[in-house]
C-alpha cells in the first residue's frame, strides 16, 4: 500500500519528542508505552512474560463486561494534525475490529471528558495491517485519544502533522537549531532510505545505535565506475522549521564506523510556496552553504557558516554513500 502524503509530516505522538501514553483503561497484555515507539513493530516468536505471550503494542484482556477499552496519548509538541495510522501489525487474532480517535486540547495531564473531539468516527479494522486516517482540521491539539472496540491489541499509533511554534513572539537574538524537528523542521526525500530515514537526522538528542539515523545501501556502481568518486552521490532534503540565517553546522557520524561518508556538501535555498515535488526536482541547482568537507568515523564535526543570507531548505549531499546519525543547523530565525 502506497502511504498518503501526510504520513510525510511530523509524527507529533514521536516519543522522541517527549510524547507519552499517560493512560489506559487496560494493558494487561502488552504495556501501553509501546503504542508510540519509534521502531517498526516485531514479532518474537515463542517470547512469553508472566501474563502470556509478549507483542509489541498496546493490547489489553478480552472483556467480560460491557464497554470498550482506549488510551491517552499526550503529544510530544502541540500542532494541527493532518491524519493518524494505526499500525496493527503482528496482532491477527487478537487485534479490535474498530477503532476511533478523539482529540483535546488541554494543560491537564489527562484531559476531562468534556475536552475531547471526535476526528475520526468509528472505523473498521484489520488484522496485521496499517490503516490511515486523513482528517481536514486546522486546529491546535495536545492529547489524543484511541479507543478500540471492545479490545484488542494495535501495535502502533502514528499521529501526522505541523508542530506549534508561537514565532511571533520568539526571541530573534537566541540561536536554536533551525531544523530541529522539536521546532517543526520536516525532512522531504531521501534518494536512498534503505538502511535509515532522513527524519532521524533531525530527531533529538545524539543517536541511540547505527540504526538511528540516515543511512544509504552500498552504491553498486563503485565496483565499476572510476570516478563513481566524484560523479555518484546520495542526498536528503530538508525544510528547516522556520527562514533563518544559518551560523554552524554539526555532523555527527555517532556509531557509523565502517560506512561514514568519505565527505559530504550542503546546497540551501531560501523558497515560498512550492510543492514537496518541486523542491525535489530542482534542489540539485541550489548554491552551496558549506563545500565539501572530509568525515571521520564515530563522532561530530562542526563547521562555522559566513554566508548570512536567510534560507528556508537544505540538501545534505553524501559522498559516495553511507550513514550520518544527526544534522544540526544552528542559526537565528528572520523575518
Amino acid at each position: 500500500m502506497t502511504k498518503p502524503d501526510f504520513t510525510k509530516l511530523t509524527n507529533l505522538a514521536e516519543a522522541r519528542l517527549g510524547a507519552e501514553v499517560v493512560h489506559a483503561t487496560d494493558d494487561f497484555f502488552a504495556d501501553k508505552a509501546r503504542l508510540i515507539k519509534p521502531e517498526t513493530p516485531v514479532f518474537i516468536d515463542g517470547k512469553y512474560d508472566d501474563h502470556g505471550k509478549w507483542m509489541d503494542g498496546w493490547e489489553s484482556r478480552r472483556k467480560r463486561i460491557q464497554g470498550h477499552d482506549f488510551a491517552v496519548i499526550r503529544l510530544g509538541r502541540s500542532g494541527i494534525i493532518s491524519g493518524f495510522e494505526v499500525d496493527t501489525s503482528h496482532f491477527t487474532g487478537n487485534f479490535p475490529p474498530f477503532c476511533s480517535l478523539e482529540v483535546a486540547r488541554s494543560d491537564a495531564e489527562i484531559p476531562g471528558d468534556d475536552e475531547w473531539h471526535e476526528l475520526v468516527g468509528k472505523s473498521a479494522l484489520q488484522g496485521n495491517s496499517q490503516h490511515y486516517f486523513p482528517v481536514d482540521n486546522t486546529e491546535i491539539w495536545t492529547h489524543v485519544r484511541l479507543h478500540i472496540y471492545p479490545d484488542g491489541g494495535v501495535a502502533r499509533l502514528r499521529v501526522y502533522g505541523q508542530v506549534f511554534m508561537d514565532w511571533d513572539d520568539f526571541d530573534r537574538t537566541q540561536t536554536i537549531d533551525l531544523a530541529a524537528l522539536e521546532y517543526g523542521g520536516r525532512a522531504i526525500y531521501a534518494n536512498d532510505t534503505h538502511f535509515g530515514v532522513p527524519g532521524n537526522l533531525i530527531a533529538p538528542g545524539r543517536g541511540i545505535n547505527m540504526g538511528d539515523g540516515w543511512e544509504t545501501c552500498r552504491r553498486l556502481e563503485r565496483a565499476t565506475d572510476p570516478d563513481y568518486w566524484t560523479m555518484s552521490h546520495d542526498f536528503a532534503i530538508l525544510a528547516l522549521a522556520h527562514r533563518g540565517m544559518i551560523e554552524r553546522i554539526i555532523i555527527d557520524t555517532a556509531y557509523f564506523k565502517g560506512n561514514f561518508p568519505d565527505r559530504i556538501s550542503v546546497q540551501a535555498a531560501n523558497l515560498s510556496g512550492l510543492s514537496d515535488e518541486k523542491i525535489i526536482a530542482q534542489s540539485k541547482d541550489w548554491p552551496e552553504l558549506l563545500g565539501a568537507q572530509k568525515l571521520g568515523a564515530d563522532c561530530e564535526h562542526e563547521f562555522t557558516i559566513a554566508d548570512t543570507n536567510p534560507i528556508t531548505h537544505i540538501r545534505l549531499n553524501i559522498y559516495p554513500d553511507g550513514g550520518v546519525s544527526r544534522l544540526r543547523l544552528f542559526g537565528k530565525i528572520a523575518g
